[in-house]
């Protein structure tokens, strides 16, 4: 039996979730989905232009895991762009840094919920946004 897999740090969860070719209707697409983590290894190795060796250490994983994580993303990312599929940014097994207390005024819904960069604080169940 294989061990279960460690979670995966990740410095935020991405704003923006859901990416599509211009011009194309959503029902003719074909969607690649891109884990959390995926997204975070491609942001540190290609944005941020760490080396591996900083990369696995803000992720909190080996040297080999971060190797298949990131060429698993940019094999993703190239047949997207490459054939006009869309990009859903989902899923996958980590956890971020900071939790956040969260109460909407709207829905109710409270509790504990990863920082998250919103900055227009809609409720992530009703999709109000809080006035500040």
């Amino acid at each position: 039996m294989a061990r279960p897999p460690k979670c995966r740090h990740v410095k935020l969860i991405p704003g923006v979730t859901y990416f599509k070719p211009r011009g194309i209707p959503m029902a003719l697409l074909e969607e690649v989905k891109l884990t959390v983590d995926e997204f975070e290894a491609l942001r540190l190795a290609d944005l941020e232009a760490f080396s591996h060796e900083r990369a696995v250490e803000k992720m909190k994983i080996s040297r080999a895991t971060f190797g298949r994580i990131i060429e698993k993303a940019r094999q993703k990312m190239v047949d997207a762009i490459v054939n006009g599929k869309a990009i859903l940014i989902e899923g996958g097994n980590y956890r971020t840094g900071k939790m956040l207390k969260f109460c909407c005024r709207n829905c109710k819904l409270s509790g504990q919920l990863p920082a998250v960069v919103n900055k227009d604080k809609t409720c992530p169940h009703c999709k109000r946004r809080e006035k500040s």
